[in-house]
């Protein structure tokens, strides 16, 4: 995790990809985070569904996304279970963009969203779809993280749709990169 977040900043702070080194630039003042939680850390199955259906997921700039929602990820939060939804891009993205293909994604919001973290949601960054349906995924929220829109407003998120809300707190990843 704090390997993770090392990264993450020197990535924001440096790359000529990070949407702080733009024209003009964003001045980047670090990243603030919840403190690590061993908590908020799963070995988990890919649930994916029988027949996944194509989704319109908003952007931030209010552009439709079509998105397959393709099955989900099982975690305990606050005493219970939830389902973090996985999406992935439908065919007519990945036959244009084939590096997209097995690229799997998660967007959620929770009872922190707006307060102490980013008010459009956090994103988990998924390894590649393994083809053997017994694969068991790492999901770590301690690395949940504000979309690139949460810096800059030249750039336009996915919005996590009603069904991608946890109803408890998940006080580990990201907070919001302005202090409300």
């Amino acid at each position: 995790t704090l390997e993770y977040r090392r990264m993450t900043e020197e990535y924001l702070r440096s790359s000529p990809g990070s949407p702080f080194n733009t024209v003009p630039p964003i001045p980047f003042v670090g990243l603030r985070w919840f403190p690590p939680d061993p908590g908020m850390y799963f070995t988990t199955k890919l649930e994916r569904f029988e027949r996944p259906e194509t989704v319109t997921v908003m952007g931030t700039k209010n552009e439709p996304r079509p998105q397959l929602r393709y099955g989900y990820f099982t975690i305990v939060a606050g005493g219970a279970e939830h389902r973090l939804n996985v999406y992935k891009f439908p065919p007519e993205i990945t036959a244009q963009h084939p590096e997209l293909e097995g690229y799997l994604s998660v967007w959620f919001t929770d009872e922190t969203t707006g307060k102490e973290t980013y008010p459009v949601g956090r994103y988990l960054e998924i390894e590649p779809e393994s083809k053997d349906p017994d694969h068991l995924y790492v999901i770590n929220l301690n690395n949940a993280h504000n979309p690139y829109c949460a810096y800059n407003p030249a750039y336009s998120c996915a919005i996590p749709t009603r069904e991608d809300r946890l109803p408890v707190p998940i006080r580990a990843g990201e907070l919001n990169y302005h202090e409300e």
